[in-house]
């Protein structure tokens, strides 16, 4: 099977270019978005304008709208803050480390049958600069920033975009269905909305 080589994104600006690229095709290919998000090398100052901090929960906050072809998002952990197990709207995910470390733990989709105990499957530390993908077919996952001392900071890309998703509820496989917000886009604050909301 041909390969094509892929360019190396010195930029984040570059690297947005480049998922611009490979999106314009019907056709995506998993492992070319992981290898091209893998291969940009996080520069703090050229992301930091999107990375907003909340005191008491993680924000996601927009950074570019891919076209109408994918979401790509920066995620911002405080020390402890994580989110609920949660699906994926039959999107593809890709999520970067671009600072600090996130636990992800991996679940089994619950018994609808049978209300209990989640099933979990295996945990695993991302490091920095590495890329994770999931999607509904792998199952589900909550991921949380550990640290009681270092923030994390991550690059999510959802394709096709959504704007809900399913929580999930561990000791009973419960589920719920959330609308996802943005807590900034391109930098800016958005507007605050009294709705309850669970970012994931």
């Amino acid at each position: 099977m041909e390969h094509t080589e892929v360019v190396k994104p010195e930029t984040l600006d570059e690297l947005i270019k480049a998922l611009h690229d490979i999106f314009e095709s019907d056709c995506i290919n998993v492992e070319e978005v992981q290898d091209v998000m893998e291969s940009y090398e996080s520069k703090p100052q050229e992301w930091m304008q999107y990375a907003k901090f909340d005191q008491y929960r993680y924000t996601r906050n927009l950074v570019d709208e891919g076209n109408g072809k994918f979401n790509l998002m920066i995620l911002c952990w405080g020390e402890g803050h994580g989110s609920s197990i949660h699906d994926h709207t039959n999107s593809h995910c890709f999520m970067k480390l671009l600072q600090g470390q996130l636990k992800e733990t991996l679940f089994d989709w619950p018994d609808t049958k049978s209300l209990g105990d989640m099933v979990q499957r295996s945990q695993r530390i991302l490091q920095e600069n590495k890329v994770a993908y999931i999607n509904d077919s792998l199952g589900l996952h909550r991921v949380e920033n550990v640290s009681h001392t270092e923030c994390a900071v991550s690059l999510h890309l959802y394709s096709p975009p959504f704007q809900s998703c399913q929580t999930f509820d561990q000791r009973t496989g419960h589920r719920n269905s959330v609308k996802m917000t943005f807590w900034s886009k391109y930098g800016e604050r958005t507007p605050f909305e009294t709705i309850s909301q669970e970012n994931n």
